[in-house]
């Protein structure tokens, strides 16, 4: 097979399958009657634009473009898909988001003018939320439900 029926099969497999390396999108190649090497992969890849990334439910995956592009899309009231995971060290809470996410969720607990929280940090994908004085833990989670309802529970399951 030519070089644009490489890329169209290629194209379209990790559109239509969660492909998380180039070793299971080269199985799913050969599965398909086609067969190269890494390196052409590689090139074919970098030239269709085509790279690794999380979609919506965190997965790492090779994502098209036109993909990455839609899944970058936060939408207004739902900065808590974004929200990944969170981790309490010495009284601060880490809170991981999906890469260039960590803004919007920042600023979305920032606005809510919670007392329990005294300011955040964000980064790309991590928000440092520090809590005022004598605040617990309980209380900066039950605040960070009120503000992203049903986070709790997505985050614990």
């Amino acid at each position: 097979m030519n070089r644009s029926s490489r890329m169209i099969l290629i194209e379209k497999l990790v559109t239509e399958n969660v492909v998380a390396s180039q070793e299971q999108l080269l199985r799913l190649m050969e599965g398909a009657g086609m067969k190269c090497t890494q390196a052409t992969l590689s090139r074919d890849l970098r030239l269709l634009g085509i790279s690794r990334g999380f979609d919506r439910a965190g997965n790492m995956r090779y994502l098209t473009q036109s993909k990455r592009d839609a899944d970058a899309i936060v939408m207004p009231g739902r900065e808590q898909d974004a929200i990944l995971s969170m981790l309490w060290a010495r009284g601060l809470l880490m809170i991981k988001t999906h890469p260039g996410y960590a803004a919007a969720v920042a600023s979305r607990i920032d606005r809510s003018g919670r007392f329990e929280v005294a300011g955040t940090v964000a980064g790309d994908d991590t928000i440092l939320l520090i809590p005022r004085d004598d605040v617990s833990t309980i209380a900066v989670s039950d605040c960070l439900e009120t503000i992203f309802p049903g986070l709790m529970e997505r985050i614990l399951r």
